[in-house]
């Protein structure tokens, strides 16, 4: 039996999927993250290496099964991190071909496939990515915590601990956060928890989301500010794609990928209301399908035994 592999991989978690000969889903498996460059080449691999085992181990398969691979990876649009990437997989699976190609990329595949569309994808990170009719593609976001990433769960954490700060200060209204965001990171002081932060921001602030949330729900007004913040700046990343693309009279797909979402009737009222008044025909809704599953779909359509024979000669 051979196999099909597809991972979305991201600074929070790896997911992956494994497709049969035929499309079908075999098995799916989960692991740590894998954004080279939020983590390291050495801890992203050890989540590729973990998810890939959690769905061969369920489909009682081994590596040497695998025909082909697609890792979809925040952080992939680097030629250095593509090149590493895939030495790792080519050696993880010695009978299979190997593409590395960003997580903007499967999420893509996943809400349309081949045909023209937008996805907006809010986790650890924030972008945007889009192809028109014609197969033209643009991308916006992505560029990381300190000079992007808006609207992501990280940029919503650092929002909220800032909002603390100048609640001690004065400068801003006290803010329900205060007590909240300590306590869920077990920080007994504004001092551990500010240490804390300057020692692992990536490990901290994704992790306040949820409490922004409870604030949120809780009628907050800063942590309610905070998501309606976050639902503009994604709204912008998005809508960039939609204006440079061209589309935005035409109905297309734009589906929304990631941690952010579904979590919180006002921030997805308020986001998908930016949307629509930006792309009015748009079917604006969650990604149905996990994006590891449209990673393994490329996988499959690009190395086919048939195709691979033709396009690439064989393995290699």
């Amino acid at each position: 039996m051979k196999y099909y592999l597809g991972f979305d991989g991201g600074g929070t978690k790896t997911e992956s999927a494994l497709l049969d000969a035929s499309g079908m889903l075999v098995a799916r498996g989960q692991g740590g993250p894998s954004n080279p460059l939020r983590i390291g080449f050495d801890q992203a691999f050890a989540g590729l290496n973990e998810a890939a085992n959690s769905a061969l181990n369920a489909a009682g398969a081994d590596a040497r099964q695998v025909q082909a691979v697609c890792a979809g990876l925040a952080g992939a649009g680097r030629p250095r991190v593509v090149k590493r990437v895939m030495a790792f997989l080519v050696e993880a699976f010695p009978e299979a071909d190997v593409h590395v190609t960003t997580d903007l990329e499967v999420a893509l595949e996943t809400a349309v496939g081949t045909a023209a569309g937008v996805v907006l994808i809010a986790g650890t990170g924030s972008s945007a990515y889009g192809r028109d009719a014609a197969g033209r593609k643009v991308r916006t976001g992505g560029f990381g915590p300190w000079i992007g990433d808006e609207g992501s769960a990280f940029d919503i954490g650092r929002r909220a601990v800032a909002a603390v700060a100048q609640a001690r200060d004065g400068l801003e209204p006290v803010t329900l956060l205060a007590e909240l965001i300590p306590n869920a990171l077990q920080c007994p002081t504004w001092e551990s928890l500010t240490e804390r932060v300057a020692a692992a921001p990536d490990e901290v602030f994704p992790r306040i989301f949820p409490v922004v949330l409870e604030a949120a729900e809780a009628d907050d007004p800063p942590a309610r500010d905070i998501l309606l913040r976050a639902a503009f700046h994604l709204s912008r990343i998005a809508g960039s794609v939609i204006q440079q693309l061209g589309i935005a009279g035409e109905e297309f797909v734009l589906a929304k990928s990631g941690g952010v979402f579904g979590h919180n009737e006002m921030f997805d009222s308020a986001l998908d209301a930016l949307l629509r008044s930006l792309a009015p025909n748009a079917q604006i809704g969650l990604l149905t399908e996990p994006p590891a599953r449209g990673a393994a779909r490329i996988a499959l359509r690009l190395f086919s035994p048939v195709k691979a024979e033709v396009v690439h000669g064989g393995k290699g």
